[in-house]
């Protein structure tokens, strides 16, 4: 009798155990182990690149990472590869990191003369993701572009927290035929003539991504202990080169044009719910042609440039869906927290129309300098404003998904609050318990900027109590709720021009079309205040005397 009252007691305690845990949403995996971390960096990709964000190109591994996890329809980086580089891995602003402006890749020591804040290499202040993860046993790996530091070996991934590097440790490579200087390097040691990764001829995602799965499988064989991932692609930054089958997937679907194909884009965003149907469709930019003006060799041509670059996306697609296959094999998926994110907007270097010898495959396969166009990177922004390197939404607003089914769960719809890339480091310490050293080698660290936006992944509001803020040779933005201040040259030699400052409502126009500076003159001067003291803060002023670089920068901003 007493046996029997015993296991209806424990059947009943079972059955309100199981109770309770369905109707709690997840937190923590049920394990209790902490979770595999894996951040994908996309590079010079465009906010509606993506077919869950609204694209015609082929991205279904990525789409259901995004349709089984989180979906973000604002976070902010800083609009140029390497300082949104250097904020992401630091959860610091680029000029506290020391790469306010772009790495330095002249010579060594050639901005040694320059403001802390310019010196174009990681300062010694700062400590990467890596370092902070790897002092709470986590094994530390990346595989990819790094662009954070080349000329002295302390700047180096391996010298910088991880234990495994594959890569390029400069910016730009070429995808088929890596040359010097910018060429592979594997941990420590240069490796001028990469053999391939597969039963094809080499090719950096492949590369990439074949690597960063040999070292989860090396680990999993060995520590088991959790680890964190950082796979930073050069897809689909320059140059234009892509496999041929999957070039033919979309040659001759881009003949249509730019113009039709940004309101197809847009269509569909409003369709999926990432767009408000209030927010208008930027107009070209306006020194653009129309497609229609084109003559059909030029259209021949821009259809193919813009075929390559999808193609591109589409292996960028196919890789991780590799590697999400590899997880799942391996029963690592549910308790692996995935980002993917771009560095920044979409590319127009290379002029209105691209640059280079895109109609010749083998001059095309070894060229550097081979950009798909303004043009094709306007419909690529889609339905956003300007391109990488301005602070509009068009350079600056990537798409971001976070994918953990233990620790997520499924969220429907978008999440709207703004993040940015300096929020990425305090969350991933808030999720795995991890600590942010104060001092790095006997160097004090700057204190961290950004804020865990872990409650805004899980439907809930992210309350923070600071505005965001950013700079990038003399581009510049404040987001305050939902208003931003935003300029192109903005931010002098010596400080603002307000007259170049625009004023925008993000919650009834987030195409930014409507300025309201004008209306708003005392919001803009308390805003451009704000500004002007975070910038003092943190490292923007005083600034570098001007360079020929910063002077072009200006130049190419008047066409944009």
């Amino acid at each position: 009798m007493k046996a029997k009252l015993f296991f209806t007691i424990f059947l009943a305690t079972f059955a309100a155990l199981l109770i309770s845990s369905a109707q709690t949403p997840p937190s923590t995996p049920s394990t209790g182990a902490r979770p595999n971390i894996i951040i994908i960096l996309a590079d010079d990709m465009g906010y509606s690149d993506l077919g869950c964000y609204g694209s015609e190109i082929h991205t279904p591994n990525i789409d259901a990472l995004a349709a089984s996890g989180v979906k973000m329809s604002q976070c902010y980086n800083t609009a140029r590869c390497c300082p949104s580089r250097a904020e992401l891995m630091t959860g610091l602003f680029p000029p506290q990191a020391g790469i306010a402006d772009m790495t330095n890749e002249q010579s060594p020591g050639a901005n040694k003369d320059d403001p802390p804040a310019y010196t174009g290499e990681l300062s010694k202040n700062t400590v990467t993701i890596a370092e902070a993860l790897h002092g709470a046993g986590y094994a530390t790996l990346m595989t990819g572009k790094w662009h954070l530091g080349q000329f002295d070996q302390s700047l180096w991934p391996l010298q910088r927290g991880f234990e495994r590097y594959y890569g390029s440790l400069y910016g730009a490579i070429k995808y088929f035929y890596p040359t010097a200087p910018r060429i592979i390097t594997q941990d420590n040691t240069p490796v001028p003539v990469p053999q391939s990764t597969t039963d094809r001829q080499f090719y950096t995602t492949d590369a990439f991504t074949e690597h960063a799965i040999d070292s989860l499988k090396d680990e999993a064989a060995g520590k088991k202990r959790p680890f964190f991932l950082y796979l930073a692609y050069n897809a689909p930054h320059w140059p234009l080169q892509a496999f041929d089958d999957d070039l033919a997937k979309y040659r001759g679907k881009y003949m249509s044009g730019w113009d039709v194909l940004r309101q197809a884009r847009y269509q569909r965003q409003i369709a999926n719910g990432l767009i408000d149907p209030k927010w208008h469709l930027s107009p070209r930019t306006p020194s653009l042609p129309a497609w229609d003006s084109l003559s059909p060799q030029k259209k021949d041509e821009m259809d193919l440039r813009m075929s390559i670059y999808a193609a591109q996306v589409d292996r960028l697609d196919q890789d991780i869906g590799r590697l999400v296959s590899y997880l799942r094999d391996s029963n690592q998926l549910d308790n692996t927290l995935i980002l993917f994110m771009s560095d920044n907007g979409a590319c127009a270097e290379g002029g209105a129309l691209g640059a280079g010898p895109v109609m010749d495959p083998t001059a095309r396969n070894h060229a550097y300098f081979l950009p798909y166009s303004a043009a094709w990177a306007n419909l690529s922004n889609t339905p956003l404003r300007l391109y990488k390197h301005f602070a509009q939404q068009g350079g600056s607003c990537t798409p971001l998904i976070a994918h953990w089914p233990a620790g997520l769960g499924t969220q429907p719809g978008w999440v709207r609050e703004p993040a940015q890339f300096l929020d990425i480091m305090p969350t991933l310490l808030d999720i795995t318990g991890a600590t942010y050293p104060s001092s790095r080698d006997g160097n004090a660290v700057t204190p961290l900027e950004g804020v865990s936006f872990l409650p805004a992944l899980r439907g809930k509001p992210l309350k923070r109590d600071k505005p965001l803020f950013m700079e990038h040779e003399g581009n510049a933005f404040i987001r305050d709720g939902d208003w931003k201040l935003v300029g192109i040259q903005v931010a002098g030699q010596d400080g603002v021009n307000p007259a170049k400052w625009e004023l925008y409502n993000m919650q009834s126009d987030g195409t930014e079309l409507n300025d309201l500076a004008q209306a708003q003159p005392d919001l803009v001067a308390k805003m451009s205040a704000e500004w002007m003291a975070w910038a003092n803060r943190v490292g923007v002023y005083p600034k570098p005397t001007m360079t020929d670089r910063l002077k072009k920068t200006e130049s190419d901003s008047e066409n944009y």
